[in-house]
């Protein structure tokens, strides 16, 4: 079985390369762990390969607040400095004296 070692950690800002929305991350799963039916539902051309961490977000755009789930070679860490609308992050997380999120001890695992 192939080692796989994921770029971004839990807690870390990153933002989507193509699409306009950033978010923290609140779980990372090695490979695609998602339905057939939402890998089926990315146009073909833009599917990235399922052998690679995908990240859970606690994602925002202009406009929402939502959780998403990307795949590494769509993210990038959102430097910014811009703070989170998502009040489901302030829910999960602490912010810690270095300025990154740190999970709450009711919600680690």
């Amino acid at each position: 079985m192939k080692e796989r070692v994921a770029k971004f950690s839990i807690g870390e800002v990153v933002r989507h390369k193509v699409f306009p929305f950033r978010g923290v991350i609140f779980d990372v799963d090695p490979e695609f762990a998602n339905t057939e039916e939402w890998w089926n539902s990315i146009p073909a051309e833009a599917r990235p390969s399922k052998d690679q961490p995908f990240y859970h977000l606690l994602a925002e755009n202009d406009e929402n607040e939502y959780v998403a789930y990307v795949s590494e070679q769509n993210l990038v860490n959102d430097e910014s400095g811009v703070p989170l609308r998502n009040e489901q992050v302030y829910q999960i997380f602490d912010m810690a004296p270095t300025g990154q999120f740190k999970p709450k001890m009711s919600f680690a695992h």
